[in-house]
């Protein structure tokens, strides 16, 4: 009986980790080639699951922060208000249980971030909600680098007048890559690690670091030679900004 019971749960915790790798993959798909369909369809048949344990939450939330992202950029604010919604209340039910407080944290950040995305007349209250969340992620542990890609987000973003700086956030960029690539299993197939290299890249374009940014394109083509946006978009554009 006992080993009928071991069995059991042995093959529910590998089909929970292959189901997650699943996921990660797909999402990695559609980030690389630029079907937010995909990712769509993969947070929703995550957001139905029952029974969800902490770190499937997690992952999810990932996922959501990343489509949101995405909703705001193409302007579609009732979608990213919608999957924002839901992203918030997962990350609630995370909180309450004090789980991962410096995670929750980096993606609190990240949602108010979201939230003036939404509505620019929230900065000057959310702004700030924003940056201390990010403190208090890198402050829960300093080994995390969602804390500093926040903090690099949020420095980024933040106009000069009120204590923004670009140059900064590429310092927190850095720190956040630096930090991702001690984990060299968990890096293969991650958007968040494209994210972050492109993140730098565009961050060295902003502060007219070129030679950098060449050397962070050169990266990003080595890592993922597939990924259509830089490939197709970023880069073309990065290059006839150097002939002007």
């Amino acid at each position: 009986m006992e080993r009928s019971k071991y069995i059991i749960v042995t093959l529910l915790l590998f089909c929970h980790l292959t189901t997650s790798a699943s996921y990660k993959s797909k999402i990695y798909t559609a980030f690389i080639s630029n079907d937010m369909t995909s990712w769509g369809k993969v947070i929703d048949e995550m957001q139905l699951q029952k029974d969800k344990t902490k770190e499937f939450k997690l992952e999810l939330i990932n996922y959501q922060y990343g489509y949101i992202a995405w909703c705001i950029g193409i302007k579609n604010d009732d979608l990213a208000e919608k999957y924002l919604a839901l992203a918030e209340e997962n990350l609630e039910s995370l909180e309450k249980v004090n789980y991962n407080l410096s995670m929750v944290n980096a993606y609190k950040s990240a949602f108010y971030g979201y939230r003036i995305g939404l509505n620019v007349l929230k900065a000057p209250f959310l702004g700030l909600k924003s940056l201390d969340c990010a403190k208090l992620s890198i402050k829960l542990d300093a080994q995390n680098p969602f804390g500093y890609i926040q903090y690099g987000n949020a420095q980024f973003y933040m106009p000069a007048i009120f204590g923004g700086s670009k140059t900064e956030a590429l310092e927190y960029f850095r720190k956040a890559e630096e930090l991702m690539e001690l984990d060299k299993e968990g890096i293969k197939e991650d958007w968040n690690y494209l994210s972050i290299l492109t993140l730098i890249t565009q961050s060295c374009i902003a502060t007219n670091n070129y030679d950098e940014a060449k050397v962070y394109f050169q990266k990003l083509f080595k890592v993922e030679p597939n990924y259509l946006w830089v490939k197709n978009e970023l880069y073309p554009q990065f290059l006839k900004k150097l002939k002007k």
